[in-house]
């Protein structure tokens, strides 16, 4: 599985943005998957996560509330949909995918799999 993610940029503060993370190959249903950011000079941070199954979403405490992850598997792809956007969510974006059965999601040693990253920018 190979992991692209899409969909970053620049938004007024109070605005919105979705992010997507394709996967290529034939096992991305079996895939948990994740979203982590990291801001200039700071460790990079659990943002969301949902089992293979779709059943279960995780969120930091930062963004609860104002960010929806989901999943299209017919179609490969994550989607993390960014609400009432603040300064501080300025980030590089990385998706990731978790095939370690039902381990714990908010810790970026549990994930095989990183994509590319990508720049969402929020201005006050």
């Amino acid at each position: 599985v190979q992991l692209q993610a899409s969909g970053g940029g620049l938004v007024q503060a109070g605005g919105s943005l979705r992010l997507s993370c394709a996967a290529s190959g034939r096992t991305f249903s079996t895939y948990d998957m994740g979203w982590f950011r990291q801001a200039p000079g700071k460790e990079r941070e659990f943002v969301a996560a949902i089992r293979y199954s779709g059943g279960s979403t995780y969120y930091g405490d930062s963004v609860k509330g104002r960010f929806t992850i989901s999943r299209d598997s017919a179609k490969n792809t994550v989607h993390l949909r960014m609400n009432s956007l603040k300064p501080e969510d300025t980030a590089v974006y990385y998706c990731a995918a978790s095939n370690r059965y039902y381990s714990d999601l908010m810790y970026e040693t549990n994930y095989d799999l990183w994509g590319q990253g990508t720049q969402v920018t929020v201005s006050s």
